[in-house]
């Protein structure tokens, strides 16, 4: 690849870096956007706030979806000079909602705290700072934003901002390498309060109705995948399974990766730890697959309290590997799907004359 490890991991930083929200993206969506000028993209909003960044022009769309968005605090109000209403939007379980744990509110990241719960039907917290503030939009747990540790990156928001940046690398390894396959990179809002942003594209058919759509996603490390051991093919999630063809294409090329490269590892599962895109994007209509590298203390649930998610690195590189390859073979794609029908014909000349009566 002409894209090397340091120039992913510069792109998994700038996004990291920025704070978000369910309905708070504009921050990285900014530096979504900044990436793609600087590379020569072509992107553009849609009028709920999706990125839609785009290369090639030819042929059968590729979709790589990822959400720009993570569990979060939006504000409803000031309460007082150091208080302010919130509610949390996103999974993460009651036990990690102590008073007293660290935030940061923006615009401005500013020092806050956990206070009380408000409303104990929904989830509505006080916010306090220390010092009074002018303006509070949204909060976010107080944690590192972007570490790398020996093969490990740490950080507030893997979930997705990883995915979102394995989908800006693809599409700039494939403008390098001249790749002229239509693919696009749809970036989300507003996933983890029910998809908001995919059910907006997919409702409203913003995308060809042709268009093979791939999530790209960081999923709960279950059995029987591993993290370390490679990208996974995700064969379905909590709510669905994905198309059979598209599925068996991305396999395909994991299988002549692997044998290519020694280096590249991949898995093959059922991700059933939650509900991705694909599934909304399926339930419209759009053939959709999905592929995601395991994700540790995910929503940064730790065994006791907030903390950090992780991923691996080599398996953050080998799902770009993945898609690029995925992309730059996109037209044989009916090659590659039907390997298994062409085995079974193979197998039926043999078996179909001593079936004969």
């Amino acid at each position: 690849m002409n894209l090397s490890s340091l120039e992913l991991m510069e792109l998994v930083r700038r996004l990291m870096e920025c704070a978000t929200a369910p309905y708070h993206e504009a921050g990285v969506r900014t530096v979504a956007e900044a990436i793609a000028r600087e590379n020569g993209l072509h992107h553009y909003q849609d009028r709920f706030g999706n990125l839609f960044v785009r290369t090639g022009n030819r042929g059968r769309p590729l979709v790589l979806a990822a959400h720009l968005d993570h569990p979060g605090f939006a504000v409803l109000e000031r309460i007082d000079a150091l208080g302010w209403a919130a509610e949390f939007l996103g999974g993460v379980g009651e036990k990690y909602f102590v008073p007293g744990v660290p935030l940061r509110l923006h615009p401005g990241n500013v020092a806050g705290r956990l206070g009380k719960q408000l409303d104990q039907k929904r989830r509505i917290y006080r916010l306090e700072t220390e010092m009074e503030v002018q303006e509070a939009m949204f909060a976010v747990w107080d944690l590192p934003s972007f570490e790398c540790r020996g093969p490990l990156i740490y950080g507030r928001a893997c979930d997705d901002l990883i995915g979102v940046a394995v989908a800006l690398a693809t599409l700039i390894e494939l403008q390098r390498q001249g790749v002229n396959e239509m693919v696009y990179a749809v970036l989300t809002r507003a996933e983890e309060v029910g998809f908001g942003g995919a059910l907006a594209v997919a409702k409203h058919r913003l995308l060809p109705k042709d268009s093979l759509v791939v999530s790209l996603e960081t999923s709960r490390e279950l059995p029987p995948v591993l993290m370390g051991q490679g990208v996974i093919v995700r064969t379905g999630d909590k709510a669905s399974v994905f198309d059979s063809r598209g599925t068996r294409y991305l396999t395909e090329i994991s299988h002549f990766l692997a044998a290519e490269n020694p280096d590249f590892k991949f898995q093959r599962a059922l991700m059933p730890g939650g509900t991705c895109e694909a599934t909304a994007y399926q339930e419209f209509g759009y053939a959709s697959v999905a592929v995601c590298v395991a994700l540790g203390n995910y929503h940064n649930c730790g065994a006791e309290q907030i903390a950090e998610e992780f991923v691996h690195r080599g398996d953050v590189e080998s799902m770009v590997r993945l898609l690029v390859k995925a992309a730059v073979e996109f037209p044989s794609f009916l090659e590659w799907a039907n390997t298994l029908r062409d085995q079974f014909i193979e197998c039926s000349l043999q078996t179909e004359p001593r079936l004969l009566i």
